[in-house]
């Protein structure tokens, strides 16, 4: 067999790398290691390079990297943002944060797509002297207090419960005492899993007749609109979709449009976007929204970045992410974020 094909293959797989490692180090603005530039005091003037991993392609990452680059740019900073959507594949995320941690970024902002895959990645860059900042989702606690410098995140179980708490409000008012619902998920990380174990709590304590007929993964648009037209299919009796993602809920609120379900079938999601917002201001289908701000959360991010280059190499810091409701009975709170928003980015 020849094997010349693989080989030349493999040459060439390295000479890429090898370009990519170098053009990452020549755009380092002469730092040394990861963390140098960012010494004790002020960042104000400084170039600094921060490695960036989004979990996926969502609008929430968007505005996280809005709402970081925009209080970078406050503090005077210079910023070069290196950044990967590794699609939720904890194999990627490794070799971006390789790559990362070879090139010496200063620090490294994560939503990490595994509490226990993630580790080795995340422990690389602190073992090399790179501050790890994650925000929406991390590794496991243990981990997190060795590795982590700070952790922005909003309570998922709380999230959850908020949801709850207007999903069971909502049956009371219209007399459904058993209502049955399908989940659309994104259980491949906890905090997803801790969100459905909150909206349960708050369902349990208020209408506690509920049910849940079917709970099957959709994260993203594409996906969770087949898993919810399947889902619609499989329980022509359904009451009611939880989105635990903004892409798990707006996918349920198509499936139910284009099966012509409106004003049967309705929808308690997560993440606010514009086509959200603007169903929630229709209030037939979308009745309320858990959001935590993407602007805001990258702004909390910033905010320890810069306190860990300023000096503070403290591990293990949980930074609260305010958690906003949306209800369709509140069309001006739902009106007053889309026009914060007009951007596009949440």
């Amino acid at each position: 067999m020849d094997r010349r094909p693989r080989r030349l293959a493999a040459l060439a797989a390295a000479a890429a790398a090898f370009v990519l490692l170098v053009g990452l180090s020549a755009c380092s603005g002469g730092t040394a290691s990861g963390g140098s530039s960012g010494s004790s005091g002020s960042v104000k003037g400084k170039s600094l390079r921060i490695g960036a991993v989004f979990l996926d392609s969502q609008g929430f990452y968007g505005g996280v990297k809005a709402g970081f680059r925009s209080a970078a740019s406050a503090s005077g900073a210079k910023l070069k943002l290196v950044e990967s959507n590794p699609g939720d594949d904890a194999s990627k995320e490794a070799s971006f944060v390789s790559t990362l941690v070879s090139s010496r970024v200063d620090a490294l902002i994560i939503s990490a797509s595994s509490q226990t895959g993630s580790v080795p990645a995340i422990r690389s860059a602190a073992k090399a002297g790179i501050p790890v900042i994650c925000y929406n989702t991390c590794i496991d606690q243990a981990d997190l207090g060795k590795y982590v410098s700070a952790y922005v995140q909003g309570d998922p179980v709380a999230f959850g419960k908020n949801t709850g708490n207007a999903a069971a409000d909502y049956f009371l008012k219209a007399g459904i005492t058993h209502p049955k619902i399908a989940v659309v998920n994104c259980e491949f990380v906890q905090v997803c899993t801790l969100r459905r174990q909150g909206f349960e709590a708050a369902l349990k304590a208020k209408v506690p007749g509920y049910q849940i007929v079917s709970n099957q993964a959709g994260t993203t648009e594409d996906k969770s609109v087949s898993v919810a037209t399947n889902q619609l299919q499989a329980h022509p009796d359904l009451n009611a979709f939880y989105g635990e993602s903004g892409g798990a809920t707006f996918g349920a609120y198509k499936a139910i449009q284009s099966g012509k379900k409106a004003g049967k079938v309705v929808v308690f999601g997560s993440d606010m976007t514009t086509d959200i917002a603007n169903a929630l201001a229709d209030g037939t289908v979308i009745k309320s929204i858990t959001d935590i701000s993407g602007k805001v959360t990258g702004k909390l991010a910033w905010e320890q970045v810069q306190r860990v280059l300023q000096g503070d190499h403290s591990l293990g810091k949980t930074v609260d992410d305010p958690i906003t409701g949306y209800t369709a009975d509140d069309k001006t709170a739902v009106q007053q974020w889309l026009t914060a928003h007009a951007d596009g980015l949440p």
